[in-house]
């Protein structure tokens, strides 16, 4: 591993996918051109809009979504995540997909989404993910990136899951990516909180790309996309427009960390 530019990409996507795709683009190429090599797209980049709009679309959104990710890793010669998009699984419903392509365009890891955000908000909000998606059966596994590092994939609530994480640094992981769409409501007092535990626990980089502001209807999300070292610090945060927050992954602060908190070595349970 050797230090390197990441980064989170933020972004407004709507239920409009030619849209969304080029929002994409247009952010890629800025984190390109400041210099990132690891690059992270949020949960419902290419669509986000209502259950049963996003269920009629998936086949498009899935085969235009995966096409995209693969010609944009090429051309700019990055690893990039997908952080979410919807796959049909037949029976009538979708798998929430996160995917990681390497700079020649191939698949190196496919997440399906285990935990389903099926929650009744006080703002007046309801979402039932598992109206439309079928949760994933099986825990991510960590990528060996090589010189990028050893990185483990989520998406969204299962931030919320520490035992996940706790499963990605025993196999080895370096860096954590948990691509997000975080509701206003929730986000405001748990986002960042969040993001920090799961790096300091694990001792662990995180890259955290998010959906900022409104979608459609009340669908609103949090934003402060953001990257945060092994110790916790958060070394950019996107605030809340659409756009991009790099900042540097480097072995020798994440050996650093682990020496002065070796927490990992010290586990009784698991």
């Amino acid at each position: 591993m050797k230090s390197y530019l990441a980064a989170a990409i933020q972004m407004t996507s709507r239920p409009d996918l030619e849209h969304n795709l080029g929002e994409a683009e247009d952010l890629i190429q800025l984190a390109v051109n400041q210099g990132a090599k690891l690059i992270s797209l949020p949960e419902n980049f290419s669509f986000l809009g209502e259950e049963s709009a996003k269920l009629a679309q998936a086949s498009a959104i899935a085969t235009k979504s995966e096409k995209f990710l693969k010609t944009m890793a090429q051309r700019f010669q990055i690893t990039l995540l997908g952080g979410g998009f919807p796959v049909p699984d037949g029976e009538n419903k979708v798998l929430n997909t996160a995917l990681l392509i390497s700079p020649d365009g191939q698949e190196l890891a496919r997440y399906h989404k285990v935990h389903l955000f099926d929650v009744n908000l006080p703002d007046g909000n309801t979402y039932k993910e598992s109206s439309t998606v079928k949760a994933g059966a099986t825990l991510p596994e960590v990528v060996d990136l090589g010189d990028l590092g050893k990185v483990g994939l989520s998406v969204c609530y299962d931030v919320r899951f520490p035992e996940l994480y706790r499963s990605l640094s025993q196999q080895g992981a370096e860096i954590l990516c948990i691509p997000a769409a975080f509701t206003a409501y929730t986000g405001k007092d748990h986002w960042q909180t969040l993001i920090q535990a799961r790096a300091i626990e694990n001792t662990c980089y995180v890259i955290a790309p998010a959906q900022t502001g409104n979608h459609y209807g009340m669908r609103y999300t949090h934003g402060h996309a953001m990257i945060v070292d092994p110790w916790g610090t958060v070394l950019n945060d996107a605030g809340v427009h659409p756009g991009v927050a790099i900042a540097e992954i480097n072995p020798e602060r994440l050996a650093q960390v682990r020496r002065q908190m070796p927490s990992l070595e010290h586990r009784v349970f698991g």
